[in-house]
């Protein structure tokens, strides 16, 4: 009888998660359709050569397939150098913020001071701090979303009641067990959703800094095109920026349903 109770759970979930997939591969096809019909709209209206044909843009984009992925590499890597560092970052500094009354008392009127700041305009510092290379674009991107991920871990953990800290105190947990079993799993949907924000804000950001002092990476490819005047080349860059956001938030959302069973990713 528990068997068959558990394999109709089984095969519940496999439903849902067919659904869910079915759901993202309709919205996917759905999104770059809208996008390619905007497009062709504005090519047949505009009538002009800084809009190209979505035909024959996608008929020149084999021709530049090998440049282009190794532009669309570069910024991966540092767009993920920059995410990665900022969780390091930003997830202890958000469960400090909210466990602690001292750290947070001195800490957050310097966050709060430096989080509605546009950090971009910080661009010109990091690059004549840290070099005109890798190291100051990455940390002007981990400057721009860190702040984002710690205000984001620090309410996720501040909605955890009192009363789980003190049941698992009066069990005698340790400090690591309630940040494995306590504080972990109730702000990972906020590490998730902070994630969200900061990928689409780190590419933004990064395809800002991408045209200054560099020779690789989507946002030089996309300038390099625009002033050599190769329109088709440029909107190749585009697409291709888009397809790396969308391939990105879809990873997001294998992560997070393996990670975060209990958290409805069907909604994403």
């Amino acid at each position: 009888m528990e068997r068959e109770m558990e394999n109709k759970r089984l095969n519940k979930r496999l439903i849902k998660r067919d659904r869910q997939w079915k759901r993202r591969i309709v919205d996917f096809i759905w999104g770059l359709l809208s996008f390619l019909l905007l497009w062709e709209v504005l090519y047949l209206t505009v009538k002009n050569h800084t809009i190209p044909s979505p035909y024959l843009t996608f008929l020149y984009l084999p021709k530049i397939g090998d440049k282009m992925g190794y532009h669309l590499l570069a910024s991966l890597a540092r767009v993920g150098a920059a995410v990665l560092l900022s969780l390091l970052i930003g997830i202890p500094a958000g469960i400090a913020l909210s466990t602690s009354r001292r750290i947070r008392k001195v800490f957050s009127p310097f966050v709060y001071f430096v989080y509605p700041i546009p950090k971009v305009a910080f661009l010109p510092v990091f690059m004549l701090l840290f070099g005109l290379g890798n190291l100051s674009k990455i940390l002007l991107v981990i400057w721009i979303i860190v702040f984002q991920i710690i205000l984001a871990i620090r309410d996720g953990a501040d909605q955890i009641p009192k009363i789980y800290y003190k049941a698992m105190a009066s069990y005698q947990a340790t400090t690591f067990e309630m940040l494995r079993y306590l504080i972990m799993p109730a702000i990972l949907p906020y590490i998730f959703s902070s994630l969200r924000i900061s990928l689409g804000i780190s590419l933004a950001s990064l395809f800002f800094a991408e045209n200054y002092a560099t020779e690789y990476g989507i946002g030089y490819f996309i300038l390099s095109a625009w002033t050599k005047m190769n329109y088709q080349e440029m909107f190749c860059g585009i697409l291709a920026l888009g397809l790396l956001g969308i391939l990105l938030f879809i990873l997001l959302d294998i992560l997070e349903e393996a990670l975060v069973p209990w958290s409805n990713t069907g909604n994403h």
